[in-house]
């Protein structure tokens, strides 16, 4: 069973850096709150990995990085929207002192 987590964790990585890699710069930002979402399903995973985990050490040791990993993810993600977001707001207008 451990055998097949390695897999998916494998293949799943693989599979994120070729997508990644194709995506060009000046759509990463944008495409930012989607990676969100697939970021809250991998902590929903990893919360599930470290409640079944029981007396396993390394599931349990394996579901605490990649709930690290994937909130960190969800955070710079949330982080980088805003930023992006204020990038694009109007700035109220600025009052002259006559």
């Amino acid at each position: 069973m451990f055998i097949e987590f390695l897999w998916v964790l494998l293949l799943g990585s693989l599979l994120g850096l070729e997508l990644i890699g194709k995506v060009p710069p000046t759509l990463h930002t944008p495409l930012m709150s989607g990676a969100n979402a697939i970021s809250g399903i991998t902590v929903l995973a990893a919360l599930t990995l470290i409640i079944k985990a029981g007396d396993n050490p390394v599931l349990l040791l394996l579901g605490t990085v990649s709930l690290g990993f994937a909130l960190f993810n969800v955070i710079g993600g949330f982080l980088v929207t805003d930023r992006m977001l204020a990038m694009f707001s109007r700035k109220p207008a600025r009052k002259e002192n006559r």
